[in-house]
């Protein structure tokens, strides 16, 4: 092996350890440095109710995983366009939403404030969930100061793009994302067959190739927040684009994919990107960008060392919520910073 080739040995035994401790069914993941490019599948892609195998390019739900490959992208590819003024109030594109305050910035980097409860959320029409989103208050102490994530805001900011390229906004992603860089499988209308499974109850059966999501199902192509479905194979290709090994300017310029890696929140201490969370492997080098999603999907990108972590399992089969993943996904994210970081 060359001195530049990483062997991910502590990634890969995290990964096998999850799938022998029965914490997940399987995963399909790829592990990146450099033009070194390794994909694997482990385990199972479903446990009931008959036990079936993984196979190469299976498609994923992606969770919230949606947020940074779509609308994330979007957004920024709008902003560095002059088309979506990210410090204007949120309230100037949507007047429907009350607050004149909180901003485009702060729902990309969830300190808006945005809170409240929306009963019946999952049962209400599309039209009327939206309109209860708007209506939802900002908390004042919480605006700009303190990091709480939500859905909401990322559906928001869909709303918003909806209105600036006159499309729904997973139709935009589509057009404007998924289709210029080439990905192979990524898809918001899967084939069933194509899918890995999520949840199962003797009652409903295997929910397949249909996002888990509950306001995604309501939403349908007027989701920003979820309902992406891809492979490994489509993330290899997202992460070369944002590691800059290839470029695709009409979907982001170089200096604005680079500009990601760092703190985008008003106090920039906050540890949130553009739509991307952050970590910090330590205090003298530029930060890891990383996204989960609540399936039990991983995604991680290290500009510095030119390093990816594409991390795509079920956690949720066969049911949610499965709280020993948590922990689990925790100590995959350290073992795969200690074998790409050099400190």
């Amino acid at each position: 092996m060359g001195e530049d080739t990483v062997s991910f040995e502590r990634t890969k035994a995290q990964i096998q350890q999850m799938v022998d401790q029965k914490i997940i069914p399987g995963a399909s993941y790829a592990v990146m440095h450099g033009d070194q490019i390794e994909t694997a599948q482990v385990g199972v892609a479903q446990i009931v109710p008959t036990v079936q195998p993984l196979w190469p390019h299976a498609l994923y739900d992606l969770a919230s995983v949606t947020k940074v490959i779509g609308t994330t992208t979007l957004a920024a590819q709008l902003m560095a366009r002059g088309e979506l003024a990210i410090n204007r109030p949120i309230h100037d594109y949507l007047p429907a939403f009350e607050s004149r305050q909180a901003t485009i910035l702060n729902f990309m980097t969830h300190t808006s404030g945005l809170s409240g409860y929306i009963p019946n959320r999952n049962a209400l029409p599309a039209a009327d969930l939206l309109a209860a989103i708007q209506k939802l208050p900002v908390s004042q102490a919480n605006l700009n100061h303190r990091v709480v994530y939500t859905d909401l805001g990322l559906i928001l900011t869909g709303l918003v793009i909806e209105k600036l390229v006159g499309e729904p906004i997973q139709t935009a992603i589509t057009d404007r994302v998924i289709k210029p860089l080439g990905l192979p499988d990524a898809t918001f209308t899967p084939e069933k067959a194509q899918c890995v499974p999520t949840v199962y109850s003797p009652t409903a059966g295997l929910l397949q190739g249909v996002v888990h999501d509950p306001k995604a199902r309501v939403l349908g192509k007027h989701c920003g927040s979820a309902g992406l479905f891809a492979s490994v194979e489509d993330l290899v290709v997202f992460a070369q684009f944002m590691l800059g090994q290839t470029s695709v300017p009409a979907v982001l310029d170089a200096a604005t994919i680079a500009s990601l890696y760092q703190d985008w929140t008003p106090n920039q201490q906050l540890r949130r990107s553009f739509g991307w969370n952050l970590w910090h492997a330590s205090a003298t080098r530029q930060p890891i960008i990383f996204h989960t999603g609540y399936t039990g999907t991983l995604y991680m990108l290290d500009r510095e060392t030119q390093s990816a972590l594409v991390f795509l399992a079920n956690r949720v089969h066969p049911t949610a919520p499965n709280n020993a993943f948590l922990p689990a996904r925790r100590r995959l994210i350290a073992a795969w910073v200690a074998d790409t970081v050099t400190f």
